[in-house]
């Protein structure tokens, strides 16, 4: 395609794009306000605070630092703080790279790196203590504006305005520039984010013309062979531009005939950076678009042209905000501003993960890395199913029941494209990163069927839930289909793998009992009981057993490292039992002993030497020995209600949200997760949560906002009010459903969906009455 076909091929894209107007939402109140995109963690992995829209593939953000994954053959530690590469009390910007994850506690990604200077080229990106050394740029917090689909900042050493805003698969960068004839765009194709000598496997682009550079590059990271294209476009044409492969070569072929370093067309290597020059007056703008695709140059050419095909940046940061808006309009609340600023946030955090991993028109890499067409679905990517099934894909079944729809077919495609013929574990951009434990792909298609949403074949995805709680080489399943548990002295984190394979196995069952597969559901079912089998009767916790049949000794409870569970310790796991809590109550002893167990797992205190060695539990997610800041113990604080005593969950609902959400920049108390703690919040400020997903209910905790109103399918909703609620009246007199008295602490999905509203009668003292006598149930 040559430059003049390519500009033809924008006019005629445009009349398809539709613009989304602001003028037309239903809802009045702007929410996108409420939504402050710099609310994360500092010590732990950050949420980017850039530019994106709803499920996005493009994520736009600044890069504030370089730190290598490891150093002298040794990890580094720090660079865990930089897992989605902004730090916010650093006081340096790298650049702006594309792709980004939202608070994993493991990272890749941050590619194709473009920054915009002024004066002498320099192609590294320098220290932070000595910014001036490279391309880095010095930044202050007062020129920085995050907002849902938006984001600007002043690059203080250049004094050049970035902003910057995205469609699904296209950055759109803005850089208002000074005076210049030495004005400069760089894009560094070896950085990248858990960076280490070697990730780059390779890198190629091409000079089309004098505005359109396409490429790729091919990485191996977390994701351990990631194709990556692009297609850029400059708002006005290169001066000239030139490149330096930093690779020490031994062999050059006959490529070593030209001049690779300055305006030759066709660049590529390992360890390459190029730039682009430019003459600027005073103010003037340069803009560039920048497509992605996992498929191909054309298929980022063909993403550009559909979605962005002008430079109209105003028109693209409109719209872009505009879907923000339609998306968090899905639940409206009423409550203060700041609770509104928690709440948007949050809901904001839900929508950022999974992503959009196809072009417009439907093709997209594999797990195999063939390319395939989506045939009817959305191809969607970034799983973090260790973290998500608790609470972000409920959330989703709930108020996005199309895209649950997508994700399982994304799910089921994945299973059919893997030798191995597992579900994801922990997939990203067409790759499985096996990252975590538990096949918990099966709990996310369990609770959608159960919960209703169709959409994909039922009987296929048993048959994938099947294959991966079978397959002997992923996570010891041999030994634990033969044992009934995972041991210790085969796997160090065997305790946990038990729990969580138990929990799993239930929701098999359930799904096979739903399409009367009743022999299959029999036999997970009992696959079910396993976690039985490692609970210390002596003890009165779940322990760590060896293969011969013998607990490990001596064991630590409270020790988070090498007592047989993965981030986490037994005092938090040993509650990890949600399909089966009635049992778990009575093997530790009955209600008041069982209440009692959790009033000392918030109350105590744990020394930091307990969770020294690992680094996804911290001070700041604790509540005594309740770890909020970290998902195994999710569920703990609404366990109160299957042991009768439905106010102590009110009271440590509150506690939870009151103080592990802020409106701060270090506002969350742990890794984000792809959205798993802000789905808690959601949930929880609600008054409800899915404690076992796949059950089909819900616990009832107790609401945080006065009102709000949720978006069902076919057009219906779900009012929920909290009548009398303040900041004292926190504990729930009585609850109706459409008029109905719920006299139980749980409540069905099948029953909210079909919209009405919910009722909570507040007060400031409990009422011990209800809900105090429960079913032999979970």
């Amino acid at each position: 395609m040559n430059f003049s076909d390519y500009k033809k091929l924008i006019l005629f894209a445009g009349f398809c794009i539709t613009v989304l107007s602001l003028s037309a939402q239903k809802q009045t109140e702007d929410l996108t306000a409420y939504v402050d995109p710099l609310i994360g963690t500092q010590e732990m992995g950050h949420v980017f605070p850039g530019a994106c829209v709803p499920f996005g593939m493009v994520q736009l953000s600044p890069d504030t630092d370089t730190i290598p994954y490891a150093a002298d053959g040794k990890y580094t530690g720090t660079v865990y703080r930089y897992c989605a590469g902004y730090q916010y009390n650093d006081q340096t910007i790298v650049g702006f790279s594309h792709t980004h994850f939202s608070g994993t506690g493991h990272s890749d990604l941050g590619d194709f790196l473009i920054m915009p200077t002024v004066g002498k080229l320099r192609l590294n990106p320098g220290t932070a203590e000595k910014p001036e050394s490279g391309y880095r740029s010095r930044f202050n917090h007062e020129t920085e504006i995050a907002e849902p689909g938006y984001y600007r900042v002043k690059l203080e050493d250049y004094g050049i305005d970035a902003e910057m805003t995205t469609t699904e698969r296209v950055g759109f960068h803005q850089y208002t520039f000074p005076e210049s004839d030495e004005a400069r765009i760089i894009l560094d194709l070896t950085h990248g984010i858990y960076n280490y000598d070697g990730k780059v496997l390779w890198s190629h682009v091409r000079v089309e013309n004098d505005t359109l550079v396409t490429g790729y590059r091919i990485t191996s990271g977390w994701a351990r062979t990631n194709y990556l294209y692009f297609a850029m476009v400059f708002s006005k044409p290169v001066e000239n531009y030139g490149s330096k492969n930093e690779e020490e070569l031994v062999y050059k072929g006959f490529w070593r005939k030209f001049d690779q370093e300055n305006n030759f067309p066709e660049m590529a290597g390992r360890k390459l950076k190029t730039y682009f020059n430019f003459k600027t007056r005073e103010g003037e703008k340069i803009k560039i678009k920048f497509a992605l695709s996992a498929v191909s140059t054309e298929g980022a050419l063909k993403n550009l042209q559909a979605e962005v095909p002008h430079f109209d940046f105003e028109k693209v940061k409109a719209e872009a905000k505009s879907k923000w808006q339609n998306e968090l309009s899905r639940i409206t609340i009423e409550a203060s501003p700041e609770k509104k600023t928690t709440f948007y946030t949050s809901l904001y955090h839900t929508f950022i993960n999974p992503v959009q991993y196809m072009d417009v028109d439907g093709r997209y890499r594999g797990l195999d890395h063939n390319i395939h067409q989506a045939d009817g679905f959305v191809n969607y990517s970034v799983f973090s199913l260790w973290d998500t099934y608790r609470a972000l894909h409920p959330l989703l079944t709930l108020i996005q029941p199309g895209r649950t729809s997508d994700m399982i077919n994304s799910m089921l495609a994945h299973y059919d494209q893997s030798v191995h013929k597992v579900l994801p574990v922990w997939s990203h951009f067409g790759n499985e990163n096996w990252c975590m434990i538990g096949y918990h792909a099966t709990p996310v298609i369990a609770d959608a069927w159960i919960n209703g949403i169709r959409g994909f074949d039922a009987k296929h995805a048993l048959e994938a839930c099947i294959s991966s709680a079978t397959y002997k080489n992923y996570g010891n399943l041999g030994d634990y289909m033969t044992l009934g548990y995972v041991p210790y002295d085969k796997n160090a984190v065997g305790s946990s793998m038990t729990l969580e394979y138990a929990y799993d196995d239930y929701t098999i069952s359930q799904l096979a009992k739903s399409l009367g597969e009743n022999e299959i559901a029999a036999q997970f079912e009992k696959r079910s009981h396993n976690w039985k089998n490692l609970f210390n009767e002596q003890t009165g916790f779940v322990g760590a057993k060896h293969a011969n049949g013998g607990w490990k000794t001596p064991f630590d409870a409270l020790h988070t490292a090498n007592e047989g569970f993965i981030e986490g310790n037994s005092w938090n796991y040993s509650l990890y039992v949600p399909h089966d809590i009635p049992t778990l109550i009575r093997k530790m002893g009955g209600n008041e002993r069982f209440s009692e167990h959790i009033d000392s797992l918030f109350s105590m205190y744990l020394p930091d030497e307990y969770f020294a060695e690992t680094e996804d539990v911290t001070r700041e997610g604790l509540i005594g020995c309740y770890v909020h800041g970290n998902e195994p113990s999710h569920h703990v604080a609404y366990m109160y209600n299957w042991a009768g005593k439905p106010w102590k969950t009110q009271e440590r609902i509150h506690q939870i949200v009151n103080t592990m959400y802020l409106n701060k920049p270090d506002g969350l108390c742990g890794n984000d997760d792809c959205g798993q703690m802000s789905a808690w919040y959601i949930f929880s400020s609600l008054g409800f949560y899915p404690v076992c997903p796949g059950s089909g209910e819900y616990a009832i905790g107790s609401p945080s906002v006065k009102q709000a109103v949720v978006q069902l399918a076919e057009g219906k909703t779900l009012t929920v009010k909290a009548n009398n609620i303040s900041d004292k009246n926190i504990y729930i007199n009585s609850v109706s459903l459409n008029g109905k008295t719920v006299d139980t602490s749980f409540i069905l999905h099948s029953d909210l969906v079909r919209g009405g509203e919910l009722i909570f009668e507040m007060s400031n003292r409990p009422n011990k009455k209800r809900a105090s006598q429960i079913p032999n149930k979970n």
